[in-house]
């Protein structure tokens, strides 16, 4: 029997919205973050190589994963829109296609990673140890591309349903699963099976993720709007598929710009030594770990602002921007000090080299300054996304994560003589900057849009 997950988001406060979307959200957020951290603390139990070998693999493995958020971020749009309008039959007809659009994306992705990923990981590294150790841990986890890809779509499809707790549900397990799987598979049982080595924790990822989207795939199907679904709503529809490609490229090329963007930064440490790339590596899973609530709360905005929006409640779209504005600053306000003062004390689990821990201080350091910017420019894709304007999230990240990035370091190293600080420096200024263009935008789309963001006049 299907359950009744189906929530309506364009009446109610924003508050209550926003707490039963963003806490299941951030906590599987959480525990998918936490889910990595285990990877990087197991990577560290064989050496600084093997962690810098995982950064490496994993860059690799997240741009071809881009179309599994952009996938997420096209349906949460989507499906949201034609939920607020009440169309049901709309609604589960862009679910159906959804995923069949994602079964063969995937197989298509799949195909081209095991040629392209090679190349793009040995743009970003040196010959020798850790290389290796990341082209043999990306080939064996592009079998968890299915796991990833259509779980997030299926994800994308019960978000816009008001349901964030059954991703949270299932990250939860993987997580607790991969604390046991990661040991089991890299080192094996003694005296039967010597286990995988390094590439245990790919295998690990594998089977996890493949849970995973078996049961978010189970929830989908157990949406009201799922009971009456035919088989023939799967078959491939030409004017569905380009709905659901023009939503979402837009959201996938920005993560591939913002994917391309790691690899521009590991390719200015790359400089500095493998240490540098290890410490950048543990630095991003810490801060991801004090993103989360932006993240939960952020994410929420989408299917809030998506169902209004599809409901031309334009007041209410107003109302949960700045609500989740108003959030953000005094998430920031916690944040900013753990990550200034925090930040050598939050590595030191992760690794006992030195000068891993103050290079990946120096990089926290600088985030702080940047956790509210972060916050508003979250925000505004999602607003971006709800309005099904996200070609200017495309804009953004272009200019922030591809030329920002690339010039920006370029200035600080090659020009003014900066050491590792110089690519720590390099990415705040590009954020900054491409805040002040996020804002200009958000503001212009939503006149056009829905009269502005300011409340309008009675």
């Amino acid at each position: 029997m299907a359950t009744p997950v189906n929530d309506d988001l364009t009446t109610g406060p924003m508050l209550t919205h926003y707490r039963n979307l963003a806490i299941p959200a951030a906590l599987g957020m959480l525990f998918s973050t936490l889910y990595n951290v285990v990877d990087v603390y197991f990577a560290g139990k064989l050496s600084t190589e093997a962690q810098a070998g995982l950064a490496i693999g994993y860059q690799a493995f997240f741009i071809m994963m881009a179309v599994g958020f952009g996938l997420s971020s096209a349906l949460s749009a989507l499906v949201s829109n034609a939920k607020g309008e009440k169309n049901t039959k709309a609604s589960r007809s862009l679910a159906a296609q959804g995923l069949s659009f994602g079964v063969i994306a995937t197989a298509l992705l799949m195909v081209g990673g095991w040629f392209a990923g090679p190349h793009l990981i040995a743009l970003v590294s040196e010959p020798g140890g850790y290389r290796d150790a990341a082209l043999g841990y990306f080939h064996l986890l592009i079998l968890a591309l299915p796991g990833f890809l259509l779980a997030y779509g299926g994800n994308g499809i019960l978000q816009a349903h008001g349901d964030t707790r059954s991703m949270q549900r299932a990250m939860m397990v993987a997580f607790f699963a991969n604390i046991g799987l990661n040991p089991l598979m890299m080192f094996g049982i003694p005296g039967i099976w010597g286990g995988m080595g390094f590439n245990g924790i790919a295998a690990a990822t594998v089977i996890s993720q493949t849970g995973v989207m078996l049961f978010i795939l189970s929830r989908v199907f157990n949406l009201n709007m799922m009971e009456r679904v035919k088989r023939a709503e799967f078959v491939p529809d030409p004017a569905c598929y380009k709905a659901i490609f023009e939503q979402m490229l837009p959201a996938t090329t920005a993560m591939v710009v913002m994917f391309v963007s790691g690899f521009v930064v590991q390719f200015a440490l790359k400089n500095f030594g493998e240490d540098a790339i290890a410490a950048y590596g543990v630095a991003l899973r810490i801060e991801q770990i004090l993103l989360l609530p932006v993240l939960g709360m952020t994410g929420a905005l989408l299917p809030i602002a998506g169902q209004n929006f599809g409901a031309k409640e334009y007041d209410r779209v107003r109302d949960a921007v700045f609500f989740c504005w108003k959030l953000g600053f005094a998430l920031s306000v916690i944040a900013m000090p753990l990550l200034w003062f925090g930040g050598a004390w939050a590595m030191r689990p992760f690794t006992s080299d030195p000068d891993v821990i103050a290079i990946g201080a120096s990089y926290l350091l600088v985030d702080g300054f940047l956790f509210p910017i972060y916050m508003m420019l979250f925000s505004i894709n999602s607003l971006l996304q709800a309005m099904k304007r996200p070609i200017y999230t495309l804009w953004i990240s272009i200019y922030r994560q591809g030329f920002g990035v690339a010039f920006f370091i370029w200035v600080f190293i090659a020009l003014l003589g900066f050491d590792v600080w110089g690519v720590w420096l390099g990415i705040a200024t590009s954020v900054f900057t491409g805040w002040i263009m996020a804002l200009f935008v958000a503001v212009k789309v939503a006149e056009r849009q829905m009269g502005g963001l300011r409340p309008q006049p009675a």
